[in-house]
């Protein structure tokens, strides 16, 4: 039972492992720092054709619920109606439609995003998927990761405070990135 990394098959589907796996965001804070959380519940299933990409897939699904900033107040805040809506958005969609490689390991990943009820397409930079290798348990898995950028204000999240030397406190700009592993599907 050997645990090295092999090539990707041609084709194939994988899970995502929630346990393994989270959402990042970054955003700034009263224009001098930035703040950072994380959705700890994402699932979704990659279907990977590492011989034409373009017929590859990416679907996943985040909890809003599970948000964390390492400040309760905040995160309860974040959970109202003044962001996500959690009550009546419980949560976060990516559904790709177009997945194009672009250097060795690379790809950009077109696809629908849909926050607080509302869908904007996004592009997402992805690395990986990595090798596989097989877990103690059997399992073939595999690793990737992805970043981009959205405004929050596209997606119904415009809730904000001006600061009284001017500005606001937060930005509209938010970098997310994506940390998945994956289970081969049996």
């Amino acid at each position: 039972m050997s645990s090295s990394p092999t090539a990707v098959p041609a084709a194939a589907t994988y899970n995502i492992d929630p346990a393994h796996s989270s959402a990042h965001f970054k955003v700034r804070h009263m224009m001098i720092s930035n703040v950072r959380g994380e959705f700890g519940k994402i699932s979704g299933t990659l279907k990977f054709d590492a011989a034409n990409p373009a017929n590859s897939s990416i679907t996943a699904e985040i909890a809003v619920h599970s948000i964390n900033t390492r400040e309760p107040d905040r995160d309860k805040h974040l959970k109202s109606a003044d962001f996500f809506d959690v009550e009546n958005h419980p949560t976060i969609r990516f559904q790709s439609k177009k997945v194009e490689p672009i250097g060795a390991g690379e790809y950009k990943v077109t696809g629908d995003l849909t926050i607080r009820g509302t869908t904007r397409e996004v592009v997402l930079q992805v690395e990986g998927p990595t090798p596989e290798v097989k877990d103690p348990w059997g399992n073939m898995r595999l690793g990737a990761e992805a970043s981009g950028k959205i405004s929050r204000k596209d997606f119904g999240v415009v809730y904000n405070a001006a600061m009284e030397t001017g500005g606001v406190m937060i930005g509209d700009e938010i970098e997310i990135s994506l940390a998945i592993e994956l289970v081969k599907a049996a």
